[in-house]
């Protein structure tokens, strides 16, 4: 949000003008209005992101505002203020809907710091819609995620190779969803019917394979005790993938020609020639044409196979598709793990963008079902939940072996500074470790610690929650902040 707008909803024109002259100052689009009937017209007539309004109001009270805000901008957020007195009320307002409330008297200091928070809050749900959104209508086919140009084009020739019975060669490293594409363009095909029969090559040795391949007949080998249809055969009519095609030896390699060329096979230990009808469908991680160069690989197999090349770019090269991929496996683990978790923070988002993920979206969709499975009941992953260590820097700790996230990290001095950090992300986690240090030396009272800090208790509070501090006193008791 470059912009976040502000309505302010005050009868008493001293106090409405400093807040309208203090927001406005720091960027924000900023209307007011004198009256609730005022306020309720302007929230029917314009968009707001946050609005602010005292309780007391001549024509319609706060309470009203908050309804109208409600029933006709859902997204809006608002924030009452209310006298000392009437806390009960503003309570209540907070069970109606309203996201917080500020206490008269307060410092303008103090309402920048609950506007700029709650800004910045609305700001990530919008984002995360946009992204929900644009990922549903342009970016996604058969659960394969992708706003790179790279992976628009192979989405694209994917849809295109689907229709037809050519042979795929899926190429990329481990971890870049290779079986993903195999599994779309079966379901879109006209085999789609049929089976999809599933071999890794890498997982079998020479004999296990050819037999399992081709299958083999009572007596073949030790062990045969009865006749077994092989995955050719079971593949009938429609589509075979195999992974790992560069891992096959020669003498399969030479059967696999034939079974291309001719569409037919025996059994191991068997006479009787078979006619199949499948399409195949291969990939590998390997350079199979650096293998063929090295007598590896057969080079008139190659080119059987690589009638149609589908190659996947590692996701360290598609990097405006890690956010996107995120929101998309967040919203699945979640559901799966009954977890209230909307999308990531904005320090969460940072840290995803800036590391490499030499595992791929595999090592995407690990990072993230961790974090889920880490956090408390957070409407958003923190940075120290995708780390996985409660005390690396993220959490305000020292550097940890364990941790991917921790290995970019530099230590400078006493502090410890993250290569490609900006400020905002450095100010967060010095903010929080600031925060623990204090605690620490107050033996955890809040009174204390809000006065060193030159905050309210509320707002210390509220810090607190933000970073997941927990602390306890010097009676070993975990305190209230």
């Amino acid at each position: 949000m470059n912009q976040a707008s502000v309505l302010i909803v005050d009868d008493e024109p001293l106090m409405r003008l400093s807040m309208v002259d203090a927001l406005s100052a720091v960027g924000y689009a900023v209307e007011e209005a004198a009256t609730g009937t005022e306020g309720i017209e302007k929230i029917r007539s314009q968009r707001f992101h946050v609005v602010i309004t005292d309780l007391r109001l001549p024509g319609a009270d706060g309470l009203q505002i908050l309804q109208t805000c409600k029933e006709s901008s859902p997204n809006t957020e608002v924030v009452v203020i209310t006298a000392h007195g009437s806390v009960d009320t503003a309570v209540h307002a907070m069970k109606c809907g309203a996201y917080d409330y500020i206490t008269k008297p307060f410092s303008m200091e103090e309402l920048l710091l609950a506007i700029k928070r709650l800004a910045d809050m609305v700001a990530l749900r919008l984002e995360n819609t946009a992204l929900r959104d644009e990922l549903e209508s342009k970016f996604r086919f058969e659960g394969i995620v992708g706003k790179n140009r790279c992976m628009r084009e192979v989405l694209d020739k994917v849809k295109q190779v689907a229709g037809t019975d050519a042979t795929v060669l899926i190429t990329g490293e481990s971890g870049t969803g290779k079986e993903l594409i195999a599994n779309a363009i079966h379901r879109n095909s006209q085999r789609r019917n049929h089976a999809l029969i599933k071999v890794s090559c890498a997982a079998l040795p020479e004999t296990l394979l050819e037999a399992e391949l081709f299958g083999h007949e009572k007596g073949a080998f030790t062990g045969a005790l009865k006749q077994r249809r092989g995955r050719f055969e079971l593949a009938h009519k429609g589509t075979l993938f195999l992974d790992e095609i560069g891992e096959v030896a020669p003498v399969v390699q030479v059967k696999l020609l034939r079974v291309l060329q001719e569409r037919q096979f025996e059994r191991v230990g068997g006479n009787e020639t078979i006619d199949i009808d499948v399409r195949l469908v291969c990939a590998t991680q390997k350079d199979l044409k650096e293998e063929v160069a090295c007598g590896r690989f057969r080079e008139d197999l190659y080119y059987r196979l690589n009638v149609m090349p589908v190659h996947l770019p590692p996701l360290r090269e598609r990097k405006e598709d890690v956010l996107v991929l995120s929101e998309h496996l967040l919203q699945g683990y979640a559901t799966k793990m009954k977890q209230p978790v909307k999308g990531l923070s904005r320090q969460a988002r940072e840290i995803l963008l800036r590391y490499s993920f030499p595992g791929n979206v595999r090592e995407l969709e690990n990072t993230l079902e961790r974090a889920l499975s880490l956090t408390q009941n957070q409407q958003e992953i923190q940075a120290w939940d995708l780390c996985g260590q409660p005390r690396c820097p993220y959490s305000g700790g020292e550097p940890q072996a364990g941790c991917v996230f921790c290995a970019e990290t530099r230590s400078v001095g006493k502090g410890h500074v993250t290569q490609g950090e900006t400020l905002a992300v450095a100010r967060e986690r010095f903010e929080k470790s600031h925060i623990l240090d204090i605690l620490s030396r107050t033996g955890g009272s809040k009174t204390m610690a809000s006065r060193i800090l030159g905050l309210s208790r509320k707002s210390l509070w509220e810090k607190c929650k933000r970073y997941g501090i927990s602390v306890k006193n010097s009676n070993h008791e975990e305190s209230d902040v």
